[in-house]
């Protein structure tokens, strides 16, 4: 594990809107680099998931930890895809390391199936609910180029947008 963190990209940085390029098996090198930089960025922000794209790399890479400082449990996904989603929905509130300071209720699946490669090529297959289910999501969103706002009404996703315009525009003029 390193301690070495990168800067994380906040809205409207125009590459938080691309959709990440699959890791193919010429990227390991660059994938095994990253992945330690982003868990240790990660932990640093805090936050409990990171997508690639938060860090200015085009690789579909995420890592999640929803285990806490008591029980850390730290994932690092490659390739993640949601194979399968269940019906019933559950709302939960959201924030983002690319959104600093702003929270809103969001609706997703309340359970879903998903397939990933880990770091040294293992295929994985597993379901995930509760809040490891939702950190998933949002973080398999950031691949896609979709943020939290973007599960919200246009009126709510505007109010907060705007309300962390101004806030990193004060936090500049304080830097």
């Amino acid at each position: 594990m390193t301690d070495e963190t990168l800067p994380i990209l906040y809205v409207p940085d125009p590459r938080l809107r691309k959709k990440a390029r699959p890791v193919s098996t010429g990227d390991a090198d660059a994938v095994r680099a990253l992945a330690p930089r982003m868990l240790a960025t990660m932990y640093a922000a805090p936050g409990i998931g990171l997508a690639a794209p938060q860090v200015g790399s085009d690789l579909r890479l995420i890592v999640v930890d929803v285990g806490g400082k008591e029980a850390p449990a730290p994932m690092v996904l490659v390739n993640p895809e949601i194979i399968a989603a269940s019906r019933e929905m559950e709302v939960r509130e959201e924030g983002c390391l690319s959104l600093p300071g702003q929270y809103a209720d969001v609706e997703r699946p309340a359970r879903i199936q998903l397939r990933w490669l880990e770091l040294d090529g293992t295929k994985r297959e597993a379901e995930a609910d509760g809040l490891l289910g939702v950190c998933l999501q949002h973080e398999i969103d950031h691949l896609n180029g979709v943020l939290f706002v973007d599960h919200l009404s246009a009126l709510k996703r505007n109010m907060l947008l705007r309300k962390l315009a101004k806030e990193l525009k004060a936090r500049e003029s304080r830097d």
